[in-house]
């Protein structure tokens, strides 16, 4: 495709868009998850509940999180978190789960199936803020790969039809 093609250059434009917006969701959702002070054994409750749904209903949730860019800003990014088990081992908890990504900046917009799903453990703790004061509040990030950070599970929105995507 030429580079100076119209057609291209609008469809870069809104992925950057799409960035642009998702940067804003994230970062909204996380400055409510703060304000709230949920705390980990709360989210963990959460991600039981989803394992369950999963399990019964092939159920997976719209999750947002941070990617790190070598050198550059964390962006974020947006799947469907499908959560296979919730394990608590030596005072840490952990979630086995698959991902199917929904959109990088790299990528753009991918529809399920477009790429490979990937198989992630996180990690749910919680994290000290000194702000106005000091608070904790529950944080997921990823622990078998590095630069996937602050994961956030969207309860109210979830699909069924996914399963056959999860590989």
């Amino acid at each position: 495709m030429d580079s100076n093609d119209p057609i291209h250059d609008y469809q870069r434009w809104l992925t950057f868009q799409r960035q642009a917006q998702l940067d804003r969701e994230h970062r909204a959702a996380w400055q409510k998850l703060e304000a709230s002070g949920v705390s980990a054994t709360r989210t963990t409750e959460a991600y039981r509940s989803m394992a369950e749904k999963a399990a019964g209903q092939g159920a997976c949730y719209r999750t947002l999180f941070l990617r790190q860019h070598s050198g550059g800003p964390s962006l974020a990014c947006e799947g469907w978190l499908f959560v296979r088990r919730v394990l608590a081992e030596g005072g840490a908890t952990r979630v086995r789960a698959t991902l199917l990504p929904s959109f990088t900046l790299q990528d753009g917009h991918l529809e399920p199936g477009a790429t490979d799903a990937e198989k992630l453990t996180l990690e749910i703790f919680d994290q000290l803020t000194v702000g106005q004061g000091m608070a904790s509040v529950a944080r997921v990030d990823r622990i078998d790969a590095s630069g996937d950070t602050h994961f956030i599970a969207l309860l109210d929105s979830v699909r069924g039809d996914l399963r056959r995507h999860l590989g």
